[in-house]
């Protein structure tokens, strides 16, 4: 082999692993995006059995609080940070809702043809949701919008939902160069 074609090669190999070391670093985001999606969960499933007590707590005693009054605005700010903040991880590890009758009865090269399709369409829209819901919380930041009901400044739990969708559209760039190097995009495992 000629000496300029070692060095193509050198090149080529220095390229793909500089790629894959930037998706692994990637799945170790999507992986902590996951276990903070997972937490905001767990708050949200204790607030509502905490809710459920004390309810249950002022039938029986008269002077307890019939409810918490941040219980319903804290569960929907935890419920849209639990679904923005999975869903990164769940790309990943093949968890999203996906008709494979179509896949599985084509060839490799026509799925792979339409996984890079579908994974570029993802993300235009996950970009647009970013940037929407960045320019939503910015707003909210800049206005200094409060939540009738507890004064929460706004930006708070939109910029959380923001980031969530950053990270998703972070993790199909990563699928989009996965699909590009012939790696597999999902990795099942990474949920582990």
């Amino acid at each position: 082999m000629s000496d300029a074609g070692q060095r193509s090669d050198r090149a080529v190999s220095s390229s793909r692993e500089t790629v894959r070391r930037l998706l692994k670093m990637i799945d170790m985001i999507a992986r902590i995006d996951g276990w903070l999606g997972a937490l905001c969960l767990t708050t949200l499933c204790l607030l509502m059995i905490a809710g459920i007590v004390v309810r249950t707590f002022s039938t029986v005693i008269s002077w307890f609080p019939k409810d918490i009054p941040i219980a319903w605005e804290y569960s929907s700010y935890l419920m849209a940070v639990t679904f923005t903040f999975g869903a990164a991880l769940t790309l990943r590890a093949g968890g999203h809702i996906r008709v494979r009758l179509l896949l599985s009865n084509s060839s490799p090269i026509v799925v792979r043809i339409l996984e890079l399709i579908v994974t570029v369409i993802a993300l235009v829209f996950a970009v647009f949701f970013s940037t929407a819901m960045a320019r939503f919380a910015w707003r909210a930041y800049i206005s200094d919008e409060r939540s009738l009901a507890s004064s929460t400044p706004l930006w708070i739990p939109e910029s959380l939902v923001a980031f969530g969708a950053v990270l998703l559209a972070l993790q199909l760039v990563a699928r989009l160069g996965q699909l590009l190097i012939n790696e597999p995009p999902e990795d099942k495992s990474i949920i582990y």
